[in-house]
């Protein structure tokens, strides 16, 4: 845990008691602050009790007597309407911040020279995140691996010389962090999101901009026209800037062509990577990931051969895209988390001859968004409520069955998947649909997919397949 020393004595109200929110009430109360803490869930206003923390309905504080208060990332701002206590602050012009303000604080005070890269984005980021974590893990590194990719940015360990940062960001906590300066910021993408939170687009592309703005050096995706913009304003302040691409060549930066992560630099380019040899990167959305990475990696000091290494090792996030093994020359791909028909798309992209697992609880637009991708697809498989729907759409443009239940679904893939003359056909679960009619999460419906996959004859872990 990062203790919050430079909070030392400050008079600080907390609102938010949920897993990161806890977690900063701990390292508050480690720094010395003055703290009192609060929820609208009377039950994390008693879990933080048992904790030993100091708890008050905050209506009952004198603001005028704080120094800040601290608010976790989900409560609302601004939009649609400030929260109560956010109101209560401004009128006595109290500072709100986050936890991703504190430790930047901290590193500040305590570490100042320690790499930190802060990544953010509408899409990819946690991808990018992961990425680049195992990168300086596989060469040596102590890797401290946190924010919005689901560890508390302050129950990390406390900033020291020796350490690497990577720092998942959402909007949220941008927002929440207005001295936030890492030494390399990653801006992927921007696409409307969270509109509800900020406002319109400008706001939520204004508040993704100071991540950028305020790092020593800038990467940042072009394939969008508000980053394209962020970019040119950095270049006009003659920002340290490395831009990247997943679709387009770039005649300065880094960008996929085909298999290849190219860098092109005045006038001229030059390979770094050939993606095929990482199975994790698979797919065109990858492409930007591994840009942004290897423009990190080598901002922070990683060498071509050590960034090599670890993309070549990189196994991928649990439920995206993660492949987890192989029977024969079969491979089973759990992408889980791909929930709707733009997810399911870039799996489907990535892989050749699919024998596709998809359906649960339907969504919105279905999967006839996906109609380009049928041909790549041998045969689908459907199960949940989803499948009468989608077997209307795939009609016969795709041989299916309504397979009904997941372990009905992968052991008829696997029976015709097995016989495939293909050099690579794939099992596929990317549902395209919510898990909730089968499953508690997308988490418990591809640990099942995974459960059900370590049984098939012959199946061999994809760390050994690779071996």
């Amino acid at each position: 845990m990062i203790a919050a020393d430079t909070s030392k004595g400050k008079k600080i109200a907390l609102f938010g008691l949920g897993g990161s929110g806890l977690a900063t009430a701990r390292s508050l109360q480690a720094g010395g602050a003055d703290l009192v803490c609060f929820d609208d869930n009377p039950a994390s206003v008693q879990k933080a009790i048992d904790q030993g923390l100091t708890t008050a309905d905050l209506r009952s504080v004198d603001f005028s007597t704080l120094d800040a208060l601290l608010l976790s990332p989900g409560v609302p701002l601004t939009h649609p309407k400030p929260h109560w206590t956010v109101e209560l602050a401004n009128e006595a012009n109290v500072s709100i911040i986050g936890d991703v303000e504190l430790f930047a604080r901290e590193r500040r005070a305590k570490a100042p020279d320690c790499p930190f890269i802060a990544i953010t984005g509408t899409n990819g980021k946690s991808t990018t995140t992961a990425l680049i974590a195992h990168v300086f893990r596989n060469a040596g590194k102590d890797v401290q691996l946190g924010g919005n990719i689901g560890t508390a940015i302050m129950s990390l360990d406390e900033p020291s010389s020796d350490k690497v940062y990577v720092v998942e960001c959402s909007s949220y906590q941008i927002d929440l962090a207005p001295s936030l300066n890492p030494q390399v910021g990653i801006l992927l993408n921007l696409a409307p999101d969270h509109l509800d939170r900020h406002g319109n687009m400008i706001n939520y592309a204004n508040i993704k901009k100071r991540l950028v703005s305020a790092s020593d050096a800038a990467v940042i995706g072009v394939d969008d026209v508000f980053s394209l913009e962020i970019a040119a304003d950095l270049e006009r302040d003659h920002k340290d800037l490395i831009r990247i691409s997943g679709s387009n060549s770039l005649s300065d930066g880094i960008y996929p062509q085909g298999s290849q992560l190219m860098e092109a630099k005045a006038g001229s380019s030059h390979m770094l990577f050939d993606l095929s040899d990482a199975p994790a990167l698979r797919g065109e959305h990858n492409g930007q990931n591994a840009a942004a990475a290897w423009a990190a990696c080598t901002r922070t000091g990683l060498s071509a051969k050590e960034i090599k290494a670890g993309f070549r090792t990189f196994p991928g996030l649990a439920h995206r895209m993660e492949q987890i093994g192989q029977v024969g020359k079969v491979l089973l791909v759990n992408d889980s988390k791909g929930t709707n028909a733009d997810a399911a798309a870039k799996a489907l992209s990535s892989f050749e001859r699919v024998y596709w697992i998809a359906g649960g609880l339907p969504k919105e637009g279905g999967i006839e968004p996906l109609a380009s991708y049928f041909p790549k697809i041998a045969k689908a498989y459907l199960i949940g409520e989803a499948a009468p729907e989608f077997a209307a759409t795939l009609g016969a443009s795709v041989p299916f069955e309504i397979s009904g239940t997941l372990d009905k679904a992968i052991t008829r893939a696997f029976e015709d998947a097995k016989s495939d003359e293909h050099d690579e056909p794939v099992i596929l679960l990317s549902p395209a649909c919510a898990s909730f009619d089968q499953f508690q999460n997308f988490e418990v419906r591809g640990d099942a997919f995974r459960g059900l996959a370590e049984k098939l004859d012959g199946f061999s872990p994809m760390q050994e397949a690779q071996s």
